[in-house]
């Protein structure tokens, strides 16, 4: 099992930015998969971003170009930095982990709050 916290919500206008971090401890020698996803009220998780430990990336039409993946192989921790943020990406963004064998992990969420 991977252990994932998040960090780096918060309120923000439209139009700026914010950095989430997802620190990960435990299982991380089958881990394969790292990403973000993101809920709000009354719908299921969507997927934001993954990006693979050969550091192939995918990212959901809505957020390309705006929000950057990224990750830190000496921390054990990947980032979502978002961009030209919108009141539509309001959510409650949660880590995830897919590893070897079929094991997903995820976060305990960090609410993103885009409002003026």
């Amino acid at each position: 099992q991977v252990q994932l916290v998040e960090s780096g919500g918060g309120l923000v206008q439209p139009g700026g930015s914010l950095r989430l971090s997802c620190a990960a401890s435990g299982r991380l020698f089958s881990l394969y998969v790292m990403g973000w996803y993101r809920q709000v009220p009354g719908k299921g998780r969507e997927l934001v971003a993954t990006l693979n430990i050969n550091d192939v990336v995918n990212y959901e039409d809505s957020v390309k170009g705006r929000f950057t993946i990224s990750r830190d192989k000496t921390k054990d921790t990947w980032y979502l930095q978002m961009n030209s943020l919108k009141p539509e990406d309001t959510a409650v963004y949660l880590c995830y982990a897919w590893s070897y064998g079929n094991v997903v992990d995820w976060g305990q969420g960090t609410q993103v709050t885009v409002s003026s």
